[in-house]
């Protein structure tokens, strides 16, 4: 199917007017960075509008998230609902507003699929909600970042149409720069000691290597008595440094190759220059902190600005780094070949709430997809999935959100996705048949 954008807009503007009528609608979405910023567009344009509305968030579509919107008259799904089935059993005015491969259930939906659009790559729930809403475009960059869909900039994709009205807007400066978490933030010591993103072997938890290292690039560290981030270096001390990496990375054997060291970067110009929302990378890891510690209405106060709401988004940030930098020192030791793909047992050890991210990072050590497993904290007796694989597995034509569709049902557990990254849901019990069906499936 050819993309057909005209399409695409006017299905947009059709459930935007369709909104405009509901009453007291309300609002499911996802946990996720691309989840959160996905309701607070949505909230954002129903209280503009005097719409009132409720708002709440699950970790997944299960039978309890569905059973929670028995009796609601207006619902409005994001980053969720496109690949249930049971959907189609709620009764009332429903309208899904989703990226992800489709059930094919008939509902008012705006869905890149239905359009010829790839929703891996092309865009997000948050930028589908900004074209419905045309509010909040930053919110829509901050989502496609935090799923990992840059550059936004790539000509066939949705995000770019999104990325040049957030530049007309001046609400958005893009650049290429230093991939590094904090860039915009941090001291340039502490976001070398704090990377994980891409790892740095060698400096990556090091505060003591990673100040030798920043002595030996000739880079004024503070300006009076400010210390200096990566965005403050002019151009010629940013190129300096990213070339000392690599040279430093290489001399150590790293499997992080230069090019890893560089990405295309987003600047929100609205918010405060050098704090944690300046940048969308960052803004998009303090949602991901909040959502995935429990706390998904601390990102949506940062979203939608509410006093307070950074810092104690940033206290969580912390939190979410302690257990991510534990998960991946104990992936890394604890990783098993199942030769057809490779099986992180986490259950027990890693949060169910960042296992996907774990198995995110593990992903190029083979040929093979990840499947990562953790205790659900919402329920004892279920096991939470993560699959995770390359982008070369998915061009020959691996599928996971449709593999753990198909699967997960058949286990009494619900699953779905993405081609490169689904998760789900089983009984502990059904594990073993799980594994047998997982491994079938990737034949």
């Amino acid at each position: 199917m050819e993309p057909d954008l005209p399409a695409f807009l006017e299905r947009c503007a059709q459930i935007r007017e369709h909104i405009l009528q509901m009453k007291n609608p309300h609002i499911l979405s996802h946990f996720d960075c691309d989840g959160l910023a996905s309701a607070s567009i949505t909230t954002a344009f129903l209280t503009q509008h005097n719409i009132p509305h409720t708002l709440q968030i699950v970790k997944k579509l299960d039978a309890a998230a569905l059973s929670s919107l028995s009796g609601k008259k207006e619902i409005i799904f994001t980053d969720l609902g496109s690949g249930c089935r049971e959907i189609s059993n709620l009764h009332g005015d429903i309208v899904v507003l989703d990226h992800h491969q489709r059930a094919g259930i008939p509902h008012l939906e705006a869905n890149p699929y239905l359009f010829g659009f790839n929703g891996d790559t092309h865009i997000s729930a948050s930028g589908v909600c900004y074209f419905v809403f045309k509010t909040h475009v930053h919110l829509g960059i901050v989502g496609a970042v935090g799923d990992v869909q840059t550059p936004l900039s790539s000509p066939e994709s949705l995000n770019c149409l999104m990325l040049q009205d957030a530049e007309n807007s001046n609400a958005v400066k893009k650049y290429t720069g230093i991939r590094l978490f904090g860039r915009a933030s941090r001291p340039l010591s502490q976001m070398l000691f704090f990377a994980d993103d891409p790892y740095l072997p060698g400096l990556s938890g090091d505060e003591q290597r990673c100040s030798q290292f920043l002595s030996t690039c000739n880079i004024p560290l503070k300006e009076g008595e400010r210390w200096r981030t990566y965005l403050d270096l002019t151009q010629s001390e940013q190129a300096a440094l990213i070339s000392a990496l690599a040279e430093f990375l290489s001399k150590d054997g790293s499997p992080t190759k230069p090019q890893q060291l560089l990405s295309e970067n987003y600047l929100l110009l609205s918010q405060p220059k050098g704090s944690e929302l300046s940048d969308a990378g960052e803004f998009s890891t303090l949602l991901n902190a909040c959502g995935r510690n429990n706390r998904p209405q601390t990102g949506i106060g940062v979203c939608l600005g509410e006093a307070g709401a950074v810092q104690e988004a940033l206290s969580l940030l912390a939190l979410h780094r302690k257990n991510l930098r534990a998960g991946i020192e104990y992936a890394q030791a604890n990783l098993l070949d199942f030769g057809k793909f490779f099986l992180l047992d986490g259950r027990g050890i890693i949060p169910d709430g960042i296992i996907g991210v774990v198995a995110g990072m593990l992903v190029g050590r083979g040929q093979k997809p990840i499947l990562a497993l953790a205790l659900d904290s919402d329920s004892k007796n279920t096991l939470k999935l993560s699959t995770r694989a390359t982008k070369s597995l998915v061009e020959s034509g691996l599928n996971l959100g449709k593999i753990l569709n198909e699967t997960t049902p058949l286990l009494g557990g619900v699953g779905g996705g993405h081609k490169i990254a689904a998760g789900a849901s089983i009984p502990n019990e059904k594990l073993e048949e799980f594994l047998l069906l997982f491994a079938e499936k990737l034949q």
